[in-house]
């Protein structure tokens, strides 16, 4: 059993590691780069990947390998904010509805059900579009769709958690519901709450180039992942692949990345538990 566990626990850190070099990467390498890095150069347009080019060159002569990196930097930080948004969402009504009586669980328990019922990627897209899109709309929209499935996790934890002895002694003591759910249940949950934001950032990723593929999300502008794409479909016919390959893999590889970090993470929390 040690083992299994010392074995999981160096794959996790690995994959730790791995992903925390993305975003250092990402977050340095759209650091250094600047707007200089983005530039047009009309004599160096539609170069292909080369020495001095590692992704080739677009239309406009503009570096790829710098529009990735940059890309890359804004769809971490938006997936980050939106995963810790709708994280904060779900604890709040996880926490409401294990806490607050039955009412208060039938309608978190509705809202759940009723967010489930719809797929949230077309929620999204109607919350974005509401919202007039942008960053703003991207961000409201991963926060108002992605929590329901860890709400419902928080939710079964909570209420297993709440018949606890040491739940029902500071009940008997007087302490209040939210006094309560704060210093003794919450801290519980903890590590679930934190695998689970793991597991949605690679979604709300994934969602945000989505939506900007489709005009919906971040302004044409920034050189968002989702913009590179879609712009690079009008030239894969003349034979420019490299406009969609590279930025479509290093976003492959950054979400696989989290992805795999999130499931070993629930694996060694499972293991522990």
């Amino acid at each position: 059993m040690q083992s299994t566990f010392r074995r999981r626990s160096v794959l996790t850190l690995s994959a730790g590691a791995a992903a925390a070099a993305c975003i250092a990467a990402a977050v340095a390498g759209g650091w250094l780069i600047g707007a200089d890095g983005l530039s047009t150069h009309l004599e160096a347009r539609n170069l292909p990947p080369s020495a001095a080019h590692w992704f080739g060159t677009d239309w406009l002569g503009r570096d790829m390998l710098a529009r990735t990196v940059k890309g890359l930097g804004l769809s971490i930080a938006v997936g980050l904010l939106g995963a810790a948004s709708s994280s904060l969402i779900a604890a709040v009504l996880g926490t409401v509805a294990a806490t607050m009586g039955r009412t208060a669980d039938r309608i978190v328990t509705w809202l759940i059900d009723l967010f489930l019922s719809v797929p949230h990627l077309v929620t999204l897209i109607l919350i974005a579009f509401v919202c007039g899109g942008g960053l703003k709309g991207i961000v409201i929209g991963i926060a108002c769709t992605h929590w329901p499935s860890l709400a419902r996790l928080l939710r079964a934890e909570l209420l297993q958690i709440r018949s606890a002895d040491y739940v029902l002694a500071a009940r008997r003591l007087g302490r209040s519901r939210l006094a309560i759910a704060v210093e003794h249940m919450m801290p519980q949950v903890l590590p679930q709450l934190l695998v689970g934001m793991l597991l949605m950032f690679p979604h709300a990723i994934l969602h945000e180039a989505a939506i900007t593929f489709i005009g919906l999300g971040l302004s044409p502008h920034q050189p968002a992942i989702g913009i590179i794409l879609s712009e690079s479909m009008r030239y894969l016919s003349t034979g420019m692949w490299w406009l969609a390959f590279f930025p479509g893999l290093c976003l492959l590889l950054v979400v696989r990345s989290f992805d795999t970090l999130g499931g070993l993470a629930k694996r060694l929390t499972d293991t522990k538990g």
